[in-house]
């Protein structure tokens, strides 16, 4: 597998102080990591391996932070499920189950081990790799467009209740199915920003392309929502967008530094809606 180290796994594996463990899996992977399941295994050096990855962050005994990589995604799920609900539990992979172990985190973690050293980056003698880091998300980019997507998606509630449902144009006869014409995208995005928006035409143009030729595992995801609707995350060069399967859809762009562009129902949407949510990865 790419990136194992047997002097970096050692280390690691000696007292290591879980933190924090997320999943990487083509249903469910930190988006920061980027647009999709293959481009997050890439950032860390691994192999987009089918079952996918559970991620487990600590601390070593000097404080050195290091991520441990495991094919035990079922032990990550059960304790990433526990911790939301409040709960306490304990994370200790079994040995047979590390597959590597990264120097550094790739993800911003608040919390450190008490009673060691600070967090900070292991000695370079002990690993051939350069430390991982979470992206920079200072300022607008990839990262943070799809940090600011998936707040939507967490955060639902709060963004809709901000849409008037006025602001958008009174849709016309719904074009012939699969037309992604200009004017079927100016219908759904109302007055603001117009169908005149060639970013936002763009995007949906191209996450209507996905149903016919997919794209790479996890750019479309579809989780639970509330009724009989799905959440919907795709994203693709440049843009995100996130939606509910019976209602609009809000997209960002990486040309519109920390704008929200909402989509309305219009003819087209519900009808893209469905069909990415028919070929999106969903979690088990």
């Amino acid at each position: 597998m790419a990136g194992t180290d047997e002097d970096a796994v050692a280390a690691a594996d000696d007292a290591l102080y879980v933190l924090t463990a997320v999943l990487l899996t083509p249903a469910q992977f930190p988006s920061v990591l980027g647009d999709d399941y293959p481009e997050a295994c890439a950032a860390l050096g691994l192999l987009p391996r089918a079952e996918g990855y559970g991620l487990v962050l600590g601390q070593d005994g000097d404080g050195a932070r290091w991520t441990v990589v495991i094919d035990d995604v079922s032990l990550v799920a059960v304790a990433v499920a526990a911790w939301d609900c409040g709960m306490e539990h304990d994370l200790s992979p079994d040995e047979s189950t590390v597959i590597t172990a990264l120097p550094g985190w790739p993800l911003a973690v608040a919390v450190a081990a008490p009673g060691v050293p600070a967090p900070h980056d292991p000695a370079p003698e002990v690993t051939d790799r350069p430390p991982l880091a979470p992206p920079d998300t200072s300022t607008w980019g990839p990262a943070q467009r799809r940090l600011g997507a998936d707040e939507i998606a967490l955060q639902w509630s709060t963004w809709r209740d901000q849409i008037d449902d006025s602001r958008f144009a009174s849709p016309t006869a719904a074009p012939a199915a699969g037309d992604a014409g200009d004017d079927a995208v100016s219908d759904e995005a109302g007055d603001e920003p117009g169908g005149s928006h060639s970013g936002l035409r763009r995007a949906l143009a191209e996450a209507r392309a996905y149903i016919d030729s997919p794209p790479p595992l996890g750019r479309v995801r579809s989780s639970f929502a509330p009724g009989d609707a799905r959440t919907l995350r795709a994203d693709g060069p440049g843009w995100s967008l996130v939606a509910r399967t019976d209602d609009i859809a809000f997209v960002l762009l990486d040309e519109q530094p920390g704008e929200v562009l909402p989509v309305g129902r219009g003819p087209q949407l519900p009808g893209l809606l469905e069909a990415l949510d028919k070929l999106a990865v969903r979690p088990l």
